[in-house]
């Protein structure tokens, strides 16, 4: 007969044991954020759109020194 598998509890882990601000690094389910728990009193809107800004304005400077060390060799 198999092994019986471990029962895996559900819960922040054991790294996050202990603090009281789990919740503000990790959410339970998708609906946390859409319920106003996402930090800095930010809505979902507004986390898309500087997360999007931020990934552009990296993406450029990615490549702005790409092609400079391109032209320099």
């Amino acid at each position: 007969m198999a092994a019986a598998l471990p029962v895996l509890l559900q819960g922040p882990g054991p790294l996050l044991t202990g603090t009281t601000s789990a919740s503000t690094f990790a959410f339970s389910t998708a609906g946390d954020a859409a319920n106003g728990l996402l930090p800095f009193g930010w809505s979902v809107a507004d986390f898309q759109t500087w997360t999007l800004v931020y990934l552009g304005v990296s993406s450029l400077a990615f490549v702005l020194v790409w092609l400079v060390g391109y032209l320099r060799r």
